[in-house]
C-alpha cells in the first residue's frame, strides 16, 4: 500500500527506511527486459562491490519534494563509486548526493510520453550523464549523453549499438531484447547462458581427451598406464 505524504514526512529522520514507491512494471515483456538488464550485469560485474543497480525503484531527492509526493523511480538506473548492498530505495541525501550514472527507462503505451519527457529532469536535476530508452514493444532505442550540460543524442554504430561509459559496454537490440555487448562486439552472457558455455567447453574437452585416447589404443599404447 503507497504511503501517504504525513507517513513519509514522519519517516523523514530515518529516510534510509524509506519503502519504493513505484509501480509494478507495464506487462510480463517490459519485467522480463528489466530482469535481463540486471541479471547479465550483476553476473558480469559480480567480482566488484563497488555499484549499486536499481530496478523500478524509487529515487527520493528533495526532502521537500518528498513531502509532495514529487519523487520519480527510473526502471533501471546505475550507480557507481558507492556500496553494493541492498536498498528499499535510493535516498540522495544519504548516499552523500550521489545521483545515477545511468538511466534506462523502459518505453510503453502507457508512460512513452513522460519517458521521454523525463530527459529535463535527468538532465537538470539528476545531471545522469547517459540517459537510455529503448521500447520491448517497438524497439525503440535512443542514448543521450550529457555535452556542455545538455543531452546530446548519440549515433549507433553500423551494427545498431550504443556505446555506454558508465558500464564500458554497448547496449544494443538481439532478439528483440536489450543487452549487453562488449567492446569487440561480442554479446555479454547471462548466467545461464555464461553456465552453458562452460559446459559445452568441458564437454568438448572431453571429447577431445577421449578422442586421443582411441587414437593412443589404435597406436598400442594404454592411455591409463
Amino acid at each position: 500500500m503507497a504511503l501517504t505524504a504525513q507517513q513519509l514526512a514522519d519517516l523523514m529522520p530515518d529516510a534510509t527506511q524509506l519503502e519504493s514507491d513505484e509501480p509494478e512494471m507495464e506487462s510480463s515483456l517490459h519485467s522480463a527486459q528489466l530482469s535481463l538488464l540486471v541479471s547479465c550485469l550483476e553476473w558480469w560485474w559480480r567480482t566488484r562491490q563497488d555499484f549499486f543497480i536499481g530496478d523500478n525503484l524509487t529515487i527520493y531527492f528533495s526532502r521537500q519534494q518528498l513531502k509532495n509526493r514529487d519523487f520519480r523511480g527510473p526502471d533501471f538506473f546505475l550507480v557507481k563509486q558507492t556500496q553494493r548492498q541492498p536498498r528499499k530505495s535510493w535516498v540522495v541525501w544519504e548516499e552523500d548526493g550521489k545521483y545515477p550514472d545511468l538511466i534506462i527507462e523502459l518505453l510503453s503505451d502507457s508512460t512513452a510520453d513522460i519517458d521521454r519527457g523525463l530527459k529535463n529532469l535527468y538532465q537538470d536535476r539528476f545531471r545522469t550523464h547517459e540517459y537510455f530508452w529503448f521500447s520491448p514493444d517497438t524497439l525503440e532505442f535512443a542514448r543521450f549523453r550529457l555535452v556542455s550540460q545538455r543531452y546530446q543524442p548519440i549515433t549507433p554504430t553500423t551494427q545498431g549499438l550504443l556505446w555506454s561509459e558508465a558500464l564500458d559496454l554497448f547496449l544494443g537490440i538481439d532478439s528483440g531484447k536489450l543487452r549487453y555487448f562488449q567492446s569487440n562486439g561480442q554479446l555479454v552472457p547471462t548466467p545461464e547462458e555464461d553456465a552453458l558455455a562452460a559446459q559445452q567447453r568441458a564437454d568438448e574437452a572431453q571429447q577431445r581427451a577421449e578422442r586421443l585416447a582411441e587414437q593412443l589404443r589404435s597406436l598400442g599404447i594404454d592411455p591409463d598406464a
